[in-house]
């Protein structure tokens, strides 16, 4: 039987649901500006009819309602769309902050005028040429000594600048670390809410909206997937690798001085094992890719280019003699890695001997470029990648010195080759790949045949018994001899330590400008050693796979060019991806004021008509009271 007051309930369920709804509506007009914020949508329903089906069911026509109410309020979300702005953003991430940095790169390299490193190592060659002209005048000793300080205070400022921004980078990344580590621990701590909120049988949409949006802050920063499959455990991976599980956040540390130079590394906290993101996932993977690679390479060039540009004037100078008859003078400072002459050195740090760190090794024979070997066999030198692997450069009896030579500078090894001066077979080593490895040192030389052994003069025995290895002290006593000649590696990073012998400097007369015979000094008037020094310019000195400095400063340039017109491309590229994805949730769960406005409008006459209905029935009642008391 149904109640007397069962229309003031239906009235009351009618201005109850629809005063809810324009709660709703409220809220999706004032967050519309909110950034992550999802439209809202209720979901109104009809309360249960009676009567429902039974024996005690009354006889009546039909099923009598009982209003409205209230069923859901959900938000309006595309999961899938949200999967792929999420698996998108980390390459959006990825090359905004690339290319913010390659963009301070650029400018580092877009140097103009005679402040350009490049002319100031122009000056200093025609210095050199000028000596060359006149070669017992001590205005160009003068002039030479200058431009010097000139280009090495050109090379300090470029060394300091890339040094300045790898430290940049590496500050941020420490930053990058920790907000990844806070946003990973407020999302683990939101699945626990929502875990009690979804509990109690309610819909936590303004937390659902809180978590998505820190997972698409964290996808830019790291790049993660999302896996909901289980309904009671959010997750997110990245790399294969469980990032967050539902109330447990997995954190990252930084490891400090386990690298070569300095940097922190990051690690799993929970295991230690190395943070690898792949290439594009994400700004933290730019940002190590950065500071371990980009600019470390610069850096690395920058110092090979400076040590070869030491060695090669040093070189030639050093046999020649100034104008005052001095000789065996070095133009520029060496700054030895080692103290000892045969290079050794602990590198375990057990108080022995167990490496040998040489940085040139040169043969005892005078070779003819265009000679050919007449010899067979095979070179095996370390590789400049994966750590301990070697190349192997072969040799045929047609081949010329000069064939060979080209060989070796283009197998991908970490030494490359050149006659020098005197016509001698040189190796040096250069930069290397491996950050735990020193650069400039020569790791591994081995001859199967007998080019290196007897044609060249450079190791004492072929085969592997007669092998140039660094991992063994003394590890010259393979080479040919008494006869053998070799150098040292230097102190690292030279293109922050270079400086001109002070001798020269309080004494331009030692500058040398001939060669003299016999052990006696130069004529006054040979300019051999300026010219010889001249050339270096524009000879084949290897400077790493470069042939010339002149080619190091076009590639250095270059590839920075290409780098940074790359990151411009991909940006873009990106940027437009990510606008198109954004535009299209933004249009499925984004606000419209227009169509908030129409909903406000009907659920406002919907208050009001109920509103209105119970009034009517409150009439309708006191009509009724007012009879029976008559």
């Amino acid at each position: 039987m149904t109640s007397t007051f069962m229309g003031l309930e239906i009235g009351k369920r009618g201005v109850s649901a629809h005063e809810q709804a324009l709660r709703v509506t409220g809220h999706n007009l004032t967050n519309a500006s909110t950034e992550g914020y999802s439209r809202q949508r209720i979901e109104l329903k009809t309360f249960e009819p009676i009567y429902l089906p039974g024996l005690n069911r009354e006889e009546t026509p039909g099923q009598l309602g009982q209003g409205v109410v209230v069923s859901r309020i959900e938000r309006i979300r595309d999961e899938l769309l949200d999967n792929r702005i999420v698996a998108q953003a980390g390459a959006e991430g990825y090359w905004e902050t690339r290319d913010s940095y390659v963009r301070q790169l650029d400018r580092f390299y877009l140097e103009v005028g005679d402040n350009s490193l490049r002319a100031k190592m122009d000056a200093f060659w025609d210095g050199w040429q000028e000596l060359a002209n006149n070669p017992s005048s001590l205005p160009p000793r003068h002039a030479l000594v200058e431009r010097g300080r000139s280009l090495i205070d050109g090379i300090h400022d470029r060394f300091k600048n890339l040094g300045n921004l790898q430290k940049q980078v590496d500050e941020d990344i420490r930053l990058t670390v920790k907000r990844v580590n806070d946003i990973t621990t407020e999302i683990a701590e939101l699945n626990r809410t929502i875990q009690q909120v979804e509990a109690q049988g309610d819909l936590p949409n303004d937390l659902y909206d809180r978590r998505d949006l820190l997972v698409d802050r964290l996808s830019k920063i790291i790049g993660v997937t999302v896996d909901r499959r289980d309904p009671d455990e959010f997750m997110l991976h990245h790399g294969g690798r469980i990032l967050v599980q539902g109330k447990i956040a997995r954190q990252f540390d930084m490891n400090s001085g386990i690298d070569t130079e300095g940097f922190a590394q990051i690690t799993w906290s929970d295991t230690g094992d190395l943070l690898e993101p792949p290439r594009g996932s994400g700004s933290l993977a730019a940002l190590l890719e950065l500071r371990d690679g980009t600019i470390q390479d610069e850096i690395q060039s920058l110092d090979n280019m400076t040590m070869n540009f030491i060695d090669l004037v040093n070189e030639a100078h050093r046999p020649g003699s100034g104008i005052n008859g001095r000789t065996g003078v070095d133009f520029w400072t060496e700054h030895h890695f080692v103290t000892n002459e045969q290079g050794n050195y602990d590198r375990n740090g057990d108080g022995e001997y167990d490496s040998s760190y040489i940085f040139r090794i040169n043969g005892t024979n005078r070779l003819e470029e265009r000679a050919q070997i007449g010899l067979e066999g095979t070179i095996t030198l370390s590789a400049a990648g994966e750590i301990g692997a070697t190349v192997q450069i072969p040799y045929f009896a047609e081949d010329t010195v000069a064939d060979l030579i080209t060989r070796i500078n283009n197998s991908g090894a970490d030494v490359v080759a050149r006659l020098n001066r005197d016509g001698m077979l040189s190796f040096k080593g250069t930069i290397t790949r491996n950050r735990n490895d020193p650069d400039f040192v020569i790791r591994h030389v081995e001859d199967s045949g007998r080019f290196l052994e007897g044609y060249a003069g450079l190791l004492a025995a072929s085969g592997p018994e007669g092998a140039f290895d660094w991992t063994v002290p003394d590890a010259v006593n393979a080479l040919s001899g008494d006869t053998a000649s070799w150098s040292t590696a230097p102190v690292t990073h030279p293109s922050g330590w270079i400086e001109i012998n002070p001798l020269l400097i309080s004494d331009p007369s030692s500058i040398a400008s001939g060669y003299g015979e016999n052990g006696r000094p130069a004529n006054p008037g040979n300019g051999e050693a300026a010219l010889a020094i001249a050339a270096v310019r524009n000879t084949r000195v290897m400077v790493g796979a470069l042939s010339s400095f002149d080619e190091y400063f076009a590639d250095a340039t270059g590839q920075i060019g290409i780098l940074h017109e790359q990151s411009i491309t991909e940006l873009e590229t990106q940027n437009q991806i990510m606008k198109q994805l954004r535009d299209m949730r933004q249009s499925i769960s984004g606000v419209s004021i227009d169509e908030e406005l129409s909903n406000m409008i009907k659920y406002q006459h919907g208050y009001a008509a109920s509103a209105r209905f119970m009034s009517t029935v409150n009439t309708m009642l006191d009509i009724v009271v007012r009879l029976g008391q008559a």
